[in-house]
């Protein structure tokens, strides 16, 4: 099996740059030992104007029987026979991707270390490879290369060329010609030839997984045919797909959101031991060091607590609390639907689930492992039934709109929009309150004036260190005026935990109820806390902080 990769250039662009990126030498012919035979490199062509590198893989059938020990098409497929007769030293395969991957290791990684700025260069490329298995025909071809921006020739190659009535085989002969990075081109063979056999040599284990998101980055994520890509790659093993196309939807959230992975897949690390904490499962949970000191909570803040001595009652954490209060907002507001926005572990899904009354519970996380820990932890592997289907885990961003949100009775945004830089907040507040629109929406987030009661929290500090802001009681409500006038709403706002009559409540609480009668008329309440009463100050639009 063999293919060939060539390009064009000029005398100040030799086409035998190919040789710098390729790290082999066009004037040399050389070999390199596989696990399964050999593979040649050589240049039938190497001059300024035209240079061809060819990637010749000579299979050994013996090794490949005594390597695949059943596995894959190299193994015994049907019969013993079929170890011995088969398409493998003929046809491109996962074979020949892994040769791409040793032979041409550097040029797949595009590094060049004698011609540093030419890995980043598009070539003029033509790769052709004579027969190539596709399952699913020219037309999977073109609909697999062509959004990479190949143009495509694929050829189906007949069964006999004496006997056209028997018809075509299942083979091709590819032709791509496209203007590309040669180690993006690289990367789109060491995926696709697999995919189009729809088979593969080795045992498919879950380091499989890093190696599709490594190759396919860039692309993938937005690849039309990206199920099927990552389907076939993974050997139709359902686990690792499903690991895969998380992954590769937070990759695409992150790029929506104009942020890291990491910076918005870091949410287990950061509330794992408080989640120990709530759930009972250290012996000094809920308790202090000493009178007056304070600790974590499941979002990083500190919560109040009580001196504790003989009799006196364990006081009841901030963040069970918040739950309450929540809760009790949805209970009297007689919702049924509801979704609970940026779920974490799923603390407040847990509650919901023990009332009945919610009969249709939503979490939603851009997170995956929090969603993970979250299913885990509330043991939806081995929850009844009639349980299990009164609840859904989903991946999503409150960055852009989602159809799938829209229709519900109520949404929760607890202890959320301070972990969304401002600029973002206009995004988040269309997508909930503009275009899901539930008929309640309850957004709690923590009060900074309250801060200066924790001796432990040093002036100035936040909460928590992911917090882009921690607003005061003037400013909340400010915003959450805003937010309902806008929208259709009217909003009244109340104090969760104990209230100081300086500062004010530890956790501040907006309660929006959607109005019945014209949108962008409302009137808005609040009960009795410490403070003034704002002003409203205008807020930019989704589409201004866009631009």
């Amino acid at each position: 099996m063999f293919l060939t990769i060539s390009t064009t250039g000029t005398i100040e662009r030799p086409a035998t740059d190919l040789g710098f990126l390729l790290h082999k030498h066009p004037d040399k012919a050389q070999r390199f030992s596989t696990s399964h035979g050999t593979a040649h490199v050589l240049y039938p062509e190497a001059d300024a104007e035209r240079c061809t590198a060819a990637l010749l893989l000579e299979v050994d059938p013996v090794a490949l029987v005594r390597r695949g020990r059943g596995k894959g098409r190299g193994g015994a497929p049907d019969s013993a026979l079929a170890q011995y007769v088969n398409d493998r030293p003929y046809a491109a395969s996962s074979l020949l991707a892994v040769a791409l991957s040793t032979v041409f290791s550097s040029a797949l990684r595009g590094h060049c270390k004698a011609r540093p700025e030419l890995p980043e260069r598009p070539l003029p490329l033509r790769i052709e490879v004579p027969a190539l298995p596709a399952r699913g025909g020219a037309a999977l071809v073109e609909r697999l290369f062509a959004p990479l921006g190949w143009a495509v020739t694929a050829e189906p190659v007949p069964l006999d060329e004496r006997f056209p009535q028997w018809g075509d085989s299942r083979y091709v002969r590819l032709v791509l010609e496209g203007e590309l990075r040669l180690a993006d081109a690289l990367r789109h063979l060491y995926v696709l030839l697999p995919v189009l056999d729809d088979a593969k040599h080795y045992w498919v284990a879950p380091d499989e997984v890093d190696k599709l998101l490594r190759s396919g980055e860039g692309w993938l994520e937005h690849h039309p045919e990206q199920r099927l890509i990552t389907n076939r790659y993974l050997a139709r093993r359902w686990s690792l797909t499903r690991s895969a196309l998380e992954r590769l939807e937070l990759a695409r959230l992150a790029e929506t959101d104009d942020a890291e992975v990491e910076e918005i897949d870091n949410a287990v690390e950061e509330v794992a031991a408080e989640f120990a904490e709530q759930e009972g499962q250290t012996e000094e949970a809920g308790r202090t060091e000493q009178a007056g000191q304070t600790e974590p909570t499941e979002q990083g803040e500190r919560e109040e607590v009580e001196p504790e001595g003989e009799g006196t009652p364990r006081p009841v954490p901030l963040a069970v609390r918040r739950r309450e209060a929540i809760l009790d907002a949805l209970r009297a507001a007689g919702a049924s639907r509801v979704l609970d926005l940026g779920c974490g572990q799923g603390q407040l899904l847990g509650e919901l689930l023990k009332d009945a009354r919610f009969t249709e519970i939503v979490g939603v996380d851009v997170s995956i492992r929090a969603l993970n820990e979250a299913a885990r932890r509330l043991r939806l592997d081995r929850m009844p039934e009639r349980q299990s289907a009164r609840l859904k885990l989903t991946q999503g961003s409150l960055a852009y709109t989602d159809s799938r949100l829209t229709g519900y009775d109520a949404a929760v945004l607890s202890e959320v929009i301070e972990h969304v830089d401002p600029p973002r907040l206009p995004a988040l507040e269309y997508a909930v309150f503009g275009a899901a629109r539930p008929t309640v929406v309850v957004v709690t987030t923590p009060n900074v004036e309250y801060n200066v009661r924790w001796e432990s929290l040093p002036a100035g500090q936040v909460r928590h260190p992911d917090h882009r802001f921690e607003w005061t009681r003037e400013e909340f409500r400010d915003w959450a005026r805003g937010v309902a006038e806008r929208h259709g709403y009217a909003v009244e706002f109340r104090p969760v935990g104990p209230e100081d009559p300086e500062v004010g409540a530890p956790t501040q609480l907006a309660l929006f109820r959607q109005e019945t009668g014209e949108t962008g008329t409302t009137s808005t309440t609040t009960s009795t806390t410490t403070g003034t009463t704002p002003t409203t100050t205008p807020t930019t639009s989704p589409k201004e902080a866009a631009a």
